[in-house]
């Protein structure tokens, strides 16, 4: 069937039921060709499934079969410590990631998690990049995923972060952004995962805040909603991207928040649930995740009650709980922490160049 789309101007709804029933649909429609065809992320898209589900206050142990859940991850868990996109499938970084915020979200304890850290250790090349698995593509993804990853093991003693920082920085461009790697083109997905790699690092003072800053608030579309690179569309996934970069840098009331806000909601299915990528199109799990989330960023926490952290794409108080360290700077917290509406951040601002480590209380909420 087409899916049914709010139009401009109509008084924006939230349809937090059937975006939950909509992601336990299509979790379990094995015999759909979308299912097929996306064998080989689906460990992603289960993470996209379960943060969105815990984000919108579920609980995903109930919510879904948790432990059926936990046996196929660790069924993904190849000889060499790293996970694949499904069973079948060659491990990589992108996907040993996401098995471990999986395994996060459920509450589950790593029996193999000292094999897929040395896993992600062994990728890290004399120039501080990562490769994303034993065929040695460079990307500032698989950065962002080394570090995420080893946060959550506990174990980023294993690389040289000051390393890995210094790859990164190196991808900056002159317009303020980042590409996948030097002097390749700025792009919103790259930007979010070279500035929170920065800032697990410790980094972040180090960007060009104004003029990255300015570059992401340039990415707001006439429709409200955000691209990713000049001239192209707004798509909701850049809600995120984009969004949780900005509230890191304390820079997300540099765009006008209540539009996108209004474009996330117009783009949800008001029949069958989810949130595709821009209005009229068909909804996904990958856009419901992030459309949600960028919600989260947003403040509205009458839709998303359980809030999103920028830096591990995970909920505030798991990320407390874990006590996963990160550094954003100062003012950061404020400017995530705002009225959607438009109004004044709801902590006073300090001065922009002093950092803030952020753990447990202190982080953005």
């Amino acid at each position: 069937k087409e899916a049914s789309f709010l139009m401009s101007g109509e008084k924006c709804e939230f349809y937090e039921e059937l975006h939950a029933a909509y992601i336990r649909k299509v979790s379990r429609d094995e015999e759909s060709l979308e299912f097929v065809l996306t064998d080989y992320l689906r460990m992603s898209g289960v993470y996209w499934g379960l943060t969105a589900l815990a984000l919108l206050g579920r609980n995903v142990r109930e919510e879904v079969d948790a432990e059926e859940i936990v046996r196929w991850v660790w069924r993904c868990q190849h000889a060499s410590g790293g996970f694949g996109g499904s069973e079948q499938q060659d491990a990589h970084m992108l996907y040993t990631l996401s098995a471990l915020q999986v395994l996060a979200l459920l509450e589950e304890e790593l029996p193999g998690g000292e094999d897929a850290a040395r896993y992600v250790a062994s990728l890290q090349n004399a120039d501080g990049s990562f490769a994303g698995d034993e065929w040695g593509e460079v990307d500032t993804r698989f950065s962002y995923c080394a570090l995420s990853a080893l946060s959550l093991l506990g174990r980023l003693d294993l690389v040289d972060t000051q390393k890995a920082a210094d790859f990164i920085l190196r991808c900056q461009n002159f317009d303020g952004g980042f590409g996948a790697v030097p002097g390749a083109e700025s792009h919103a997905g790259q930007i979010f995962c070279c500035v929170a790699a920065l800032c697990i690092c410790g980094r972040q003072k180090e960007i060009d805040r104004d003029l990255l800053g300015w570059w992401l608030a340039e990415r707001q579309c006439d429709g409200g909603g955000l691209n990713g690179r000049p001239e192209k569309q707004s798509d909701v996934c850049y809600s995120w991207w984009n969004l949780s970069s900005m509230c890191m840098l304390g820079c997300a009331s540099w765009i006008d928040r209540g539009a996108l806000a209004d474009f996330i909601l117009r783009c949800q299915d008001e029949d069958s649930g989810g949130i595709a990528d821009r209005p009229g199109n068909m909804p996904d799990v990958f856009h419901s995740f992030f459309g949600i989330g960028g919600l989260s960023l947003l403040g509205h926490s009458d839709k998303v009650p359980r809030p999103i952290h920028p830096v591990f794409a995970l909920p505030v108080d798991l990320v407390d709980s874990l006590a996963l360290k990160s550094t954003v700077f100062d003012d950061a917290t404020s400017n995530a922490l705002f009225d959607p509406l438009g109004g004044p951040p709801l902590q006073e601002e300090v001065e922009e160049d002093e950092v803030v480590e952020v753990v447990e209380d202190e982080a953005p909420r």
